[in-house]
């Protein structure tokens, strides 16, 4: 899709949610939020700069420039960040020893998804690629207005049209592992922070910035695309 972003640093658009940021940049949100010190519900606004990769958002703290400071100042910010390192390094502090602990975000198991449905009825146009610019998703086919269903339990984390060559979509989030993706929509019937269960109908099959009606589907697994024919059940 041509909506992908490049680069280690983002500003946020109108519009835009910490979910479609990370769907669009392949990373997971929760890597994201971290890296970004927001916490849940991750709400951003526009003209914030987003950090995409662990060095950029070191090399873009704000930190006092020594040099530009009077001799007096210079000293106590050159203290300060000694006082900092000591921390870092789990150097005893003032008496107290401040350990650095391991984190503990690295998440070893997958959260299982109970049900997995179908998200539209008509026939299978596309199917996954992993190849570097092969389809991300699969195509259903259908007509206008046909329903369009919420694949799994989840809630809304992204209604709109600003993802380019996505068109009206929607994604869901349905665990810490795992969102979908409903992509060209006609009409969207489902509002952000909504919650949804399998089946539920969340909008209206379209053709927005596709050449054709249809649904462009897609999983993906703490960020990264993944198959949805291995969750979808066989038909």
């Amino acid at each position: 899709m041509k909506s992908s972003i490049r680069g280690s640093e983002y500003i946020v658009k109108k519009g835009e949610t910490l979910y479609s940021i990370s769907w669009r940049a392949g990373l997971d949100v929760n890597t994201l939020a971290r890296l970004n010190k927001i916490s849940a519900p991750y709400q951003i606004f526009p003209g914030q700069k987003i950090f995409l990769a662990k060095n950029s958002s070191k090399a873009s703290k704000n930190k006092p420039s020594s040099e530009s400071l009077p001799v007096k100042q210079q000293k106590v910010v050159k203290k300060a960040i000694a006082s900092n390192k000591k921390q870092e390094y789990g150097e005893s502090v003032r008496g107290q020893k401040i350990s650095k602990k391991p984190s503990s975000t690295n998440r070893s198991f997958s959260q299982k998804i109970r049900r997995w449905v179908w998200p539209a009825k008509g026939k299978l146009l596309a199917k996954f690629s992993n190849r570097k610019q092969g389809n991300k998703g699969i195509d259903i086919a259908g007509n206008r207005n046909d329903s369009v269903q919420a694949a799994a339990d989840g809630r809304v984390v992204y209604a709109g049209d600003v993802l380019r060559g996505y068109g009206q979509l929607i994604i869901v989030k349905h665990n810490d592992d795992y969102l979908s993706a409903y992509a060209h929509n006609d009409r969207i019937l489902v509002k952000e922070q909504q919650v949804v269960k399998a089946g539920d109908v969340i909008a209206k099959m379209g053709d927005t910035d596709a050449e054709r009606v249809m649904l462009h589907f897609e999983v993906r697994f703490r960020g990264k695309s993944v198959n949805p024919l291995k969750y979808l059940p066989r038909r």
